[in-house]
């Protein structure tokens, strides 16, 4: 395992992604701010925060944990935003898409890799 979470690649592009989903969300409409708005932002902030914790715990079966937790968390952001997409078609969220797209591809490597190690 990597010295730190801060070394790992998914870590870093899912504070990338948190970024983005900040800036999203600043364009949704003053009236989402404690809706939808905050769900986004609570599920983002959580991926890199579960890669961040389960790396740290030092134990595989327990990174894979919280892993699959930041997975989840990748899931019911992905389920917000194509809620969102559809509440507010005006608003670019390919990028986002995107770079979800690509954090659990990258989650969906590491279990696995993970999984045979264990």
């Amino acid at each position: 395992m990597s010295k730190s979470h801060k070394d790992l690649l998914v870590w870093q592009k899912a504070i990338d992604f948190v970024v983005e989903i900040y800036r999203i969300t600043a364009e949704l409409p003053k009236d989402e701010l404690y809706g939808i708005s905050q769900q986004m932002r609570r599920a983002a902030v959580s991926i890199p925060s579960n890669i961040a914790e389960g790396q740290h715990r030092k134990n595989i079966k327990e990174f894979l944990q919280f892993l699959r937790i930041s997975y989840g968390s990748g899931a019911e952001l992905e389920t917000q935003l194509i809620i969102t997409e559809k509440l507010y078609p005006k608003i670019n969220f390919i990028k986002s898409k995107n770079m979800l797209d690509e954090i659990q591809k990258m989650l969906t490597g590491l279990i696995q890799k993970l999984e045979t190690v264990n």
